[in-house]
């Protein structure tokens, strides 16, 4: 389908138990809790005795020994906290929108001062940062991702707006960041590797039409794009870290979602003394839009999403989270033109699901988290002829356990040592398989047919160790490394030497240099798509840099520039198609192209990638209620495949634009609109002749590979978006309406 705009009106609506109540008789408007908890940056430590006030507002309190804290009657609306603590500089969480219907939970870290304790300094922890994440990261919270334009409360969609992040396709989350291929990015969401964090995801790659996270779950969300540190690995291009919040611990709280695409409903609320929980279950009704539509191509999804917290003691605390998805594509066939439509259409069905327990423990000088987890994703991928006989179905299941430590020790205020390691056990490696020999020709175009039914085993490991040094007080040095071992490649022993380097000139401009070498296996499909794959595939290799420079402007205002350089080895080359690297994405039509490297690979492949990005963002603060981000990004990337010809890459994009703007004039309503534009990225032409059909041996729609990515470019895109929303706030309840409109243009990207 070519959808060309998009409306899109959701109401949210939040109930709780007990009606919220004041002493301050005065207070007129409905008023709400904030909840949360204070801790050190550093060692992640409770924080006893900070002073926790809403700044315009006479409502505070002081931090238990757990660090807990709750402050209670708080107008509804959008506020600030403010926390103070002798020795640690003084913190501002701008944008906490305070709930009539159940508290918001707020967590807060502490930085400890350098000056001395008689100055009193302000300062905003808007664009709080870690020593891994030196360069190239950039970090939303969930108020910032639920209220983008554009974006359908998809925390995919959201960090697409960041630089470097180029779109395949409207209405997918294939995200090519920094003329990576989709499957260069890792996902992890509370200290879970997830293979795809989509519904209907694409196999071998990490992309998919929408996400399965529930944005309400969601407490922020990092987006990495190069030079990240040790502790990440498998992964050549980015690291999207999503964390997710803990349900309130003071009360009951339900929410009703309803969209013009699903249904969702939640609940939270406290678990004993020392736990809390979150639920959420989700359906959409898409299936009943399209089929009403008389569209032939209907999606039908479910998911659910469970997450325990419970504290042990002060310093100890688990955690348990569970995300399912269910995903079913059926075909009405009742007409020729829906028989014909289908046939081009290789339709996902999949179950999906990951799920880990998280053990945190608190020391003296830092703390060890430990994550034991379990993905599982149960792939059905059919397609049909116009008659409606399967002609392709790839059956697969793909289940891992993993185990990962990570530990952080500060045995000096100058000297920070991060250590871990990873486990990741493949069980239920099963495919499947049924391609025939005309969707599958060799370099001549000679059929090739393909059947797979076969199961495997894989293992796989890693440990790394880092320090980041205060060496004078405006220079900080990060060594460190990594090893990878897998006992299924050829090369199974890969060290990935990781640094960085950065100097404040002063208290608003940073200037840093970060990079390393990366590696990263194949995916796991690629090893069955020919019998020669599994012992010649290597793991693909990143060499990169990142030089950037950051201006704070403002507490809330933020000005980055950067520019990078990334060079590929190992990179796998299709055999079949030797113009052509491996870089699959959401997969459409088995007739044009083999799908999910289901063919004979080589990891011969080199290329490079390299660009210069300017970001701006600007924070939602109480003294000037606008908020927006804006970067362009130039951006070059070349392949050589197995023909020895340099090629741009499939996911070049030499211009890469966005600019997101919002205006919050009150506590009821909110304004935005979001425009994001974009170089075309390279045209293969298709094969339209029975002359070029004959000369190539390909049949007619096919692909032509002759002029692989030769063929100009596709058109310049641009898509603007608007949102309005509106608030309304009742005693013990609010309703939350918003309108958005996408593609206000009728653009036909």
């Amino acid at each position: 389908m070519n959808i060309t705009a998009l409306l899109v009106c959701c109401f949210v609506t939040a109930l709780t138990v007990n009606a919220q109540t004041t002493s301050d008789t005065t207070q007129k408007r409905a008023v709400g809790d904030i909840t949360g908890r204070v801790f050190t940056a550093t060692t992640q430590a409770p924080v006893a005795g900070a002073t926790v006030t809403v700044p315009g507002t006479s409502k505070g309190a002081i931090t238990k020994p757990d660090g807990r804290f709750v402050v209670r009657g708080v107008p509804a609306g959008v506020v600030s906290i403010r926390v103070t603590f002798i020795g640690y500089e003084t913190a501002i969480r701008n944008d906490v929108v305070v709930s009539s219907g159940k508290p918001v939970t707020v967590d807060i870290a502490l930085v400890e001062s350098t000056r001395s304790t008689e100055e009193i300094v302000v300062t905003a922890d808007a664009f709080a940062t870690t020593p891994q994440t030196i360069t190239s990261t950039q970090i939303l919270t969930a108020e910032e991702v639920r209220r983008a334009p554009g974006v359908q409360e998809d925390v995919v969609r959201a960090i697409a707006l960041l630089p470097g992040v180029a779109v395949t396709a409207a209405g997918r989350n294939d995200l090519a960041v920094r003329g990576g291929a989709p499957f260069e990015n890792l996902f992890l969401v509370d200290n879970i590797e997830v293979p795809n964090i989509n519904h209907f995801g694409s196999q071998g790659s990490t992309g998919g039409p929408l996400s399965i996270i529930n944005i309400d779950f969601v407490r922020d969300v990092s987006l990495s794009t190069g030079g990240f540190g040790a502790r990440f690995g498998d992964r050549l291009s980015s690291v999207t870290n999503i964390q997710l919040r803990d349900g309130n611990d003071q009360q009951f709280g339900g929410e009703l979602n309803l969209s013009a695409t699903g249904v969702g409903l939640i609940a939270e609320g406290p678990l004993g003394n020392k736990g809390t929980y979150l639920l959420s279950v989700r359906r959409s009704y898409l299936d009943l839009i399209f089929n009403l539509a008389g569209f032939g191509f209907v999606p039908e999804y479910y998911d659910l999403t469970a997450k325990v917290s419970y504290d042990l003691d002060n310093n100890n605390s688990l955690s348990f989270l569970t995300i399912g998805a269910l995903g079913t594509v059926s075909f009405n066939n009742d007409s020729a033109d829906n028989r014909f439509e289908n046939s081009r259409v290789a339709a996902p069905s999949q179950n999906q699901y990951f799920s880990g327990i998280t053990w945190k423990h608190l020391f003296d000088q830092g703390y060890v988290t430990t994550t034991l987890g379990r993905t599982f994703t149960a792939y059905n991928t059919t397609q049909q002829d116009s008659l409606g006989s399967t002609i392709f179905r790839n059956t697969s299941d793909e289940g891992e356990n993993s185990l990962r430590v990570d530990a952080v020790w500060i045995p000096s205020e100058d000297l920070e040592v991060n250590a871990g390691l990873t486990g990741r056990y493949a069980s239920a490696l099963r495919y499947n398989i049924l391609m025939p020999g005309f969707a599958r020709l060799n370099a001549s175009g000679t059929p090739t047919p393909l059947r797979v039914d076969t199961s495997f085993t894989a293992l796989r490991g890693g440990i790394y160790g880092q320090l980041f040094w205060n060496l004078a007080s405006r220079l900080k040095l990060g060594v460190g490394g990594r090893v990878d071992a897998y006992s299924y490649l050829n090369t199974n022993v890969v060290i990935s030497p990781r640094f960085s380097l950065s100097y404040r000139l002063d208290d608003r401009n940073t200037f840093s240099f970060s990079g390393g070498r990366y590696y990263q296996p194949p995916q796991f499909i690629w090893l069955i798509g020919d019998p020669q794959n599994g012992p010649s595939i290597d793991p693909l290799r990143a060499d990169q840099g990142v030089i950037a420079w950051e201006l704070r402007a403002a507490d809330d205002l933020k000005i980055q520039v950067e520019a990078y350089y990334k060079s590929y080895a190992n990179y796998p080359v299709r055999l079949f198609r030797p113009q052509a690297v491996l870089a699959p994405t959401g997969f459409d039509d088995i007739t044009t192209d083999i799908p999910f490297g289901l063919e004979p690979i080589a990891s011969t492949g080199s290329g490079y990638a390299y660009g210069v990005e300017f970001f701006v963002q600007k924070r939602l603060s109480t003294d000037i209620p606008l908020y927006g981000l804006a970067s362009i990004s130039l951006n070059t990337t070349r392949f050589t495949a197995a023909d020895g010809t340099e090629r741009p890459g499939a996911f070049d994009t030499p211009i890469i634009g966005s600019i997101a703007v919002g205006w919050r004039p009150s506590d009821d309503w909110e304004v935005s609109s979001k425009l994001r534009l974009s170089e075309g990225i390279p045209a293969t032409p298709f094969i339209v002749s029975s002359a070029a059909a004959q000369e190539t041996g390909f049949p007619v729609g096919s692909i032509d590979f002759r002029s692989y990515n030769a063929d100009g470019r596709l058109p310049f895109f641009y898509a603007l978006d608007v949102r309005a929303d509106k608030r309304w706030f009742f005693d013990g309840w609010q309703l939350i309406t918003y309108i958005d409109i996408q593609n206000v243009t009728g653009r036909k990207n």
